[in-house]
């Protein structure tokens, strides 16, 4: 990223959540732990299913006496939904911001420049009134910003930050090995903890119970994570959501995500996969590489 390019992330949607109980409704739904949520450092966090599979992804920023949700646009109705499915009784109000709130994200650089700033994944500062927080995922993703639609061209130009092509904001991301959009392609096919949210520093194995606990914990502590969600890169040829991915005639994982940046499960522990190699899927050949973050 340059510093001075800013990239409009119209494909994120902003719910709000906000009342009395909305810190421990959250705290006993999410994988990451609320706590973490304050003024100065946001978080990245999950929704799964009881049986621990995947479902939605947010980053949780604090603002005023609630929490802002910034989460994929093609999830957030879904994710609005689950969450009001959870609602019951607690004193809780959500609210979908979509069409007030936009988000933006520039360079880590950039970041740095302000006063506040701390050289810290999830730091949280505030312009003006609006959130800048360190990507909390990978501090490679550089910023971001949450702001009133009104304001944002005023505020882009004040901060000296130029809107640039988004696509390259996606690109890196997928390079990074960081999924950038078609969440729901994942929906219940895999679970959260291999979709590497231990680390992007989504799960907080200390915390208390939360939807899915039981499952993350067991793969975690019985060492069971045998399969990692991995970009892919095409060499020729053309994906296919679901198609299986072949060493000769060893198959070493799935396409799951078969558009402009693709994602595949992958045995990353079988003895067949090896970065180095060239894999094949029906109709194309591909590559794939472990992200660096990964151990």
């Amino acid at each position: 990223m340059n510093i001075k390019d800013v990239y409009i992330l119209e494909d994120r949607s902003i719910l709000y959540i906000n009342g009395e109980d909305s810190k421990d409704f959250l705290q006993n739904l999410i994988s990451n732990d609320i706590n973490k949520v304050s003024e100065d450092n946001s978080c990245f966090a999950s929704l799964l299913t009881p049986q621990g599979k995947f479902l939605y992804e947010f980053i949780i920023v604090k603002h005023k006496s609630g929490y802002l949700l910034d989460c994929e646009k093609r999830q957030a109705d879904g994710l609005f939904k689950q969450l009001s499915l959870y609602k019951l009784r607690s004193k809780v109000e959500i609210l979908n911001l979509s069409n007030e709130f936009v988000v933006a994200a520039f360079s880590y650089e950039k970041f740095l420049k302000f006063d506040e700033a701390k050289d810290q994944s999830g730091f949280t500062i505030k312009y003006r009134e609006d959130p800048i927080f360190l990507d909390p995922r990978n501090k490679q993703l550089g910023a971001r910003l949450i702001i009133n639609l009104e304001k944002l061209y005023l505020s882009l130009k004040k901060l000296d930050l130029h809107d640039t092509d988004v696509n390259e904001y996606y690109s890196l991301s997928h390079k990074l090995g960081i999924v950038p959009k078609d969440l729901n392609k994942l929906q219940d096919k895999l679970f959260g903890i291999e979709c590497n949210f231990e680390e992007l520093n989504g799960i907080d194995f200390k915390k208390g119970c939360y939807v899915g606990q039981e499952n993350t914990a067991r793969i975690k502590l019985k060492n069971k994570l045998s399969k990692r969600l991995m970009p892919i890169n095409i060499i020729h040829g053309k994906l296919n959501e679901g198609e299986s991915i072949f060493n000769n005639e060893n198959e070493i994982g799935k396409v799951l995500i078969d558009n402009d940046y693709p994602f595949a499960l992958i045995k990353f522990l079988d003895e067949n996969f090896d970065e180095k190699l060239e894999f094949k899927t029906k109709e194309a050949s591909i590559s794939i590489k472990k992200p660096e973050w990964i151990s």
